[in-house]
């Protein structure tokens, strides 16, 4: 069976750089060393988050225009003859070749939830130096990558999940253990998503209404784009953002109306609204729903990025956090516990590197991508995008007074709940705030209290809402900080959504192995039983999480990093063994670096996680001291009842467990991949394959977002073959 393209694809020949191509990427190249030198060297003075802006988008541009071409063209081969599954199994409901501007928008926004808000927010506890050598150089080396390899290699394979690809390419025993593991961590991850989502959205009609107004505007969409005026993105990108502007704006007027209490909704009850809204969204049209709603999304969260970075450059507010505080010596933070290596790389989970993408970059977007050449921009392109938000998320947490970032991000039961008790216990830590202080930063933005707002959505808000009204005037504060908590919650619930129906193709393929017709995606039966079966599993997460004493995201987040990284180290050991095994051994370096390091750091956290024993860091000492409690009679703090310590003793109890076998199912794959590779090594007839076979495509598409003089006359003639044409 052939499997190989008559041509590959590449670049269009090599050319003599310009002297205006050589002078930009040398300024680029000055710009990004200063910004770098800047953040690395100062200590002691004032440092503008200019300089961050600087060394991260001078890193992003030469990291895309360079490396990810040589990685596209040089090691994948990147085919424009080949059709994609989107063009040959076109259905119309999990397979349909998309427009690249869409499928942009919907991949940045399935990849983009609560891991690049909320991660670096949390690691600034240790200094914001840590986090952005990670956030940039992880993105550039590992986390893009891995993006673009995966999306890649799933297109090849129609479409399938990193799941199937590695029972398939690394064997029924390695495979087995990366289903269960990925979709084990999947169920975990929408958990933790829906999570952030519940804690922006409780008590807040004017986010509630705005972020439910978003699916009626997608339907309309979907529609518009389908039936009304098939292929007209510019006008229903036009028609979409003046509604999703609109519908911002009447969420003040809903909130400060009779309809108040109607959106004003309890957790409890909007874990019932997720999960119901989950089960929808996963069972529609990707065309009706799922994409045109990201592609909405996304004008808000890249438009509300882009002017963040404008903000920081105009405002440049100076970064108050130091380059690295104790904390991450001491390991004794009261954002989260542990020492730097090697919890700030598994607390920034998203951002630099990330497991859940994995699932997206082999889940809905390789049913969708028109050409091959698109998985520059969609894969690698995508993920720097991410970054740019992690980038702007650790601006915002050190430019506000650290005494406030540690006063809302440390739980109640450390800080108390009085303005008071928080500023004597912050100023224990060495930050000192105010009473006086700590109850203005509240009025300022029309909230009754900001002590222990964890979850990183609060803090991001307050950053955001300082650089904005530096620009705009303080009396907008209050707009801005609630404009950016409903902009934090339309950004997750968008990766929930399509982390859901991904989950829905895991189990799917899966079941598929023991009854057959599972492995249709798009039989009725199975997509229902299985979206629903998906969505109870993360929903009891969720509902754990809302009512969790310790602090849902507290609790949750550690092994919400781990199982991430884990699943990462999943993805690149796949793309590993498909390197190898493609015949592309002397590029398997580009995944099997990462892979090493993000194997040590994740194993050595899960082990810090399950055996340490410090109650703050490990899950069975936390489980112990707890049952001791209960045993002696005894309320241990933040506990408030009996009912909450045996709660605590059950979820640690279960975190515990659970981080445990993750671990050693990673330990499995990565251990029988290796074994696959230096089989094939030694004696490569042995290998197979398990690639689509090569379909001339007839679709002619752009492989970037703005089409090269020759893709805009390939289309022209495209257009004047075509009959009539």
């Amino acid at each position: 069976m052939r499997t190989d393209s008559p041509q590959t694809a590449s670049p269009q020949g090599p050319r003599k750089a310009s002297p205006q191509t050589i002078v930009i990427w040398t300024v680029v190249a000055l710009v990004c060393a200063a910004g770098w030198s800047v953040l690395a060297l100062s200590r002691g003075e004032e440092v503008s988050a200019v300089w961050m802006v600087a060394a991260a988008l001078g890193s992003y541009a030469i990291a895309y225009r360079f490396y990810s071409k040589f990685i596209a063209y040089k090691v994948l081969k990147v085919d424009k003859t080949r059709a994609t599954p989107a063009e040959r199994l076109d259905n119309g409901i999990d397979f349909h070749p998309t427009d690249r501007r869409v499928l942009l928008g919907h991949h940045f926004a399935a990849i983009a939830g609560a891991g690049p808000l909320v991660g670096p927010v949390l690691a600034a506890q240790m200094g914001y130096l840590p986090g952005t050598i990670w956030i940039i150089v992880g993105v550039i080396f590992a986390g893009a990558v891995q993006d673009m390899v995966v999306l890649f290699f799933s297109t090849r394979r129609d479409g399938r999940s990193l799941g199937q690809m590695a029972r398939e390419e690394i064997g029924p025993f390695g495979g087995a253990a990366a289903l269960l593991a990925a979709f084990a961590i999947m169920i975990i991850l929408l958990g933790v998503l829906a999570l952030v989502i519940v804690n922006a959205l409780a008590q807040s009609p004017w986010g509630t209404f705005s972020i439910a107004m978003t699916i009626p505007i997608a339907l309309l969409m979907g529609f518009y784009l389908r039936v009304l005026r098939p292929g007209r993105v510019s006008e229903v990108s036009l028609i979409g953002v003046a509604l999703l502007l609109l519908a911002l704006i009447a969420g003040r007027w809903v909130a400060e109306s009779s309809w108040a209490d109607t959106f004003t909704l309890a957790p409890s009850t909007l874990v019932i609204w997720l999960v119901a809204y989950g089960f929808i969204a996963s069972i529609l049209p990707v065309w009706m729903l799922l994409a045109p709603r990201d592609y909405l999304s996304t004008f808000m969260k890249i438009g509300t990025i882009a002017l963040l970075a404008i903000g920081v450059v105009v405002a440049m507010p100076t970064l108050k956090m130091d380059p690295v505080t104790d904390f991450a010596t001491r390991g004794d933070g009261p954002v989260f516990a542990g020492s730097l290596f090697p919890f700030v790389f598994i607390t920034i989970a998203c951002g630099a590197l990330s497991g859940f993408h994995s699932l997206i970059a082999s889940g809905t977007t390789p049913k969708m991508i028109q050409k091959e050449t698109q998985v520059r921009m969609i894969g690698y392109g995508s993920m720097l995008m991410e970054s740019s938000v992690a980038v702007m998320a650790l601006i915002a947490a050190s430019i506000i007074d650290p005494g406030l970032y540690f006063a809302m991000n440390a739980p109640a039961g450390v800080i108390g709940d009085t303005v008071q008790n928080a500023s004597q216990v912050v100023g224990s830590w060495g930050y000192q705030i105010s009473p006086e202080d700590l109850a203005a930063a509240a009025k300022n933005v029309e909230e009754a209290s900001l002590l222990s707002r964890t979850g990183g959505a609060p803090t991001l808000a307050i950053g955001v809402s300082e650089i904005f009204s530096e620009v705009t005037g303080g009396s907008l504060r209050a707009f801005w900080y609630h404009f950016a908590i409903m902009f934090e919650a339309l950004f997750i619930l968008t990766a929930l959504d399509a982390g859901t129906r991904v989950g829905r193709f895991m189990l799917q393929d899966t079941l598929g192995n023991l009854y057959k017709p599972f492995k249709n995606v798009s039989w009725k039966p199975g997509l229902v039983i299985t979206s629903a079966l998906v969505c109870g599993l993360w929903g009891y997460f969720l509902w754990v999480g809302v009512h969790e004493p310790l602090g849902g995201i507290n609790q949750l987040f550690p092994i919400f990093g781990i199982s991430n990284q884990l699943l990462a180290a999943v993805a690149l050991a796949v793309c590993t063994t498909l390197l190898v095994k493609s015949g592309r051994l002397k590029w398997a370096w580009i995944t099997g670096i990462p892979l090493v390091w993000d194997a040590t750091v994740t194993l050595t956290a899960s082990w810090q996680k399950v055996f340490s024993s410090d109650p703050r860091v490990g899950f069975f000492k936390q489980r112990s001291v707890y049952q001791d409690g209960i045993d002696r009679g005894e309320l241990i703090a933040p506990a408030k009842s009996m009912d909450d310590m045996h709660t605590i003793v059950t979820n640690s109890t279960v975190d515990g467990v659970l981080t445990a076998a993750l671990a050693l199912l990673i330990v499995i794959v990565i251990a029988d991949a290796t074994r696959v590779c230096i089989r094939h090594v030694r004696r490569p007839a042995l290998s197979t394959l398990s690639e689509s076979p090569y379909v001339e495509s007839k679709i002619v598409a752009p492989a970037g977002l703005i089409p090269t003089k020759e893709e805009k006359e390939e289309a022209r003639d495209a257009v004047g073959a075509a009959p009539g044409g």
